[in-house]
């Protein structure tokens, strides 16, 4: 018997993915990917995900622009106070890895956090010229300000999508994502500090 979505060519219905199946979403019965399978590849659905991507960070980044705003800071130093909260401890080394940034950028920025009292700099145990960063208690509480306001929207979002789609979202981002972000994301998930 033959099966025929809108805008596809028929399919035997052998040829459709088992559903009981956990790699039915990829391949068809055969072990190769069938045609509507990969309707997602299409130029048009991968674009729809770019859109996706960039209002899904506009609107998820809204509520802290604005808390930033107010102080005169910006995303810049979010993603700072964001890893060093996550990671005290963390050298400049480790931070400039992770933000992907020039060491003068990450300067502009953190200079201004440790003048104004949410992040502090100590040399490392072992070697003096390290620099250690964690947040002050001014810093953790502006930390947990701005990481609240973003719970709540990742919160709605995945109670709106259930725990499936939970899981499908963790593996397009690990997806997007290199082997050294994965690899930070990786000791996270254990429970573990990078």
């Amino acid at each position: 018997m033959l099966t025929k979505s809108p805008g596809m060519a028929a399919m035997p219905e052998s040829a459709r993915p088992d559903a009981t199946r956990p790699d039915a979403a990829r391949q068809g019965l055969g072990g190769a990917a069938t045609t509507r399978d990969l309707l997602f590849l299409r130029e048009a659905e991968l674009r729809l995900a770019q859109d996706l991507l960039f209002f899904g960070y506009r609107d998820f980044t809204a509520g802290p622009d604005q808390i930033l705003a107010e102080l005169g800071m910006g995303r810049a130093h979010h993603r700072v106070l964001h890893y060093v909260g996550r990671r005290p401890g963390i050298t400049v080394g480790e931070l400039l890895s992770i933000l992907a940034i020039t060491k003068q950028s990450l300067g502009r920025v953190l200079q201004p956090l440790i003048e104004d009292g949410y992040v502090l700099q100590n040399p490392g145990r072992q070697d003096k010229r390290q620099r250690l960063l964690s947040l002050t208690e001014k810093g953790q509480a502006f930390e947990r300000r701005l990481f609240e306001c973003q719970r709540e929207v990742v919160m709605r979002a995945y109670r709106e999508a259930g725990p499936q789609a939970v899981e499908g979202f963790r593996r397009v981002m690990r997806g997007l994502m290199g082997a050294e972000a994965n690899g930070w994301i990786d000791q996270l998930e254990k429970g573990c500090q990078p």
